[in-house]
């Protein structure tokens, strides 16, 4: 998730599709600073490709899209599926009973770095952590996540309490054998040194990678993981596109972060799935590789990391 302000939450109708959501603060309060239409959909793409970190719960836009219609906008352009990703409890275990109850979502869960000084503050870190780490267990559950270390929002009396989450949610995503998702911002050295101190998880995931392409090839030494987002296209980014094009080619993944982070060329408008085609082009031109073969190494490469979305479905024969 990028670290813009949000808005307070807003509650709807209960059940997966409902529960908790939330509207980003880049759809409310900006006025007529940015253009809120919904772009059109891209050319799908020739092979199913998977987002592996999205905000289904988040609204924005003046067309507002329910999370199986924002599912089924992704389908129709070849997004075959998304991992969505909690920020807090609420959008863990929200994500969680939409993941049980649709085949097209795998779920993360985890407490936002910058949830973390709040409640160590609040003496409540251990007693969330804990639900935490009973939500990983869950079948449909495939990684821990976002969690890291963001320096940007998040002074120094507060990281302590962030470097003891992190820690907390590395020995989570372990102990139940699944992928860790890092939110990392203004934090590259103290994130991998966190990872060397404790042990990073066998597969282990530097979402919305924001280094250089030294730090592609630490993780390409480590065996971790880079997902690209929307920010790779950006005019402003080349460090994003050198780190792509050094990046060992196993450990590529593609996500939206939506509803942040919107590609080129519709930048600043609302983001969601179906828009992450115009990131897998334009990571094709960077890498001067087949659109279809790209497409093909990221879906194995995100299978790698998360299992298939088809298994754990509620019927299955044991």
């Amino acid at each position: 998730m990028s670290s813009e302000p949000q808005a307070e939450p807003a509650e709807t109708g209960g059940g997966p599709t409902g529960g908790l959501r939330k509207r980003s603060s880049s759809a409310a309060g900006n006025g007529g600073s940015r253009d809120l239409t919904r772009p059109p959909a891209p050319e799908p793409l020739p092979v199913p490709v998977y987002d592996n970190h999205t905000h289904l719960e988040f609204e924005d836009g003046l067309d507002v899209l329910d999370p199986l219609d924002s599912l089924a906008r992704a389908e129709a352009v070849g997004v075959a599926g998304v991992v969505q990703v909690g920020t807090d409890l609420e959008t863990s275990r929200w994500g969680a009973e939409l993941a049980a109850s649709d085949p097209r979502v795998l779920a993360a869960v985890a407490l936002h770095p910058n949830e973390a000084p709040k409640l160590f503050a609040a003496g409540r870190l251990c007693e969330q952590l804990s639900e935490i780490a009973r939500l990983a267990a869950q079948p449909r559950v495939r990684a821990v996540g976002e969690t890291g270390l963001d320096f940007f929002r998040t002074g120094e009396d507060g990281r302590d309490a962030q470097i003891e989450s992190f820690e907390a949610h590395i020995d989570i995503a372990k102990a139940n054998g699944i992928a860790l998702q890092i939110h990392d911002r203004d934090a590259h050295e103290a994130v991998v040194a966190t990872l060397k101190r404790v042990g990073a998880p066998e597969r282990t995931v530097l979402h919305c990678f924001s280094g250089d392409a030294a730090l592609a090839r630490v993780c390409a030494e480590h065996g971790w993981y880079l997902s690209f987002a929307g920010t790779m296209t950006f005019k402003n980014a080349p460090a994003l596109r050198e780190a792509l094009a050094v990046a060992d080619p196993s450990r590529v993944l593609v996500e939206t972060d939506a509803p942040f982070l919107t590609p080129e060329p519709f930048r600043g408008r609302p983001n969601a799935p179906y828009l992450m085609p115009h990131t897998v082009r334009r990571m094709a031109e960077v890498l001067d590789e087949p659109v279809e073969e790209l497409c093909a190494r990221l879906a194995a490469n995100t299978e790698r990391v998360y299992g298939s979305w088809g298994d754990d479905l509620p019927g299955e024969a044991a």
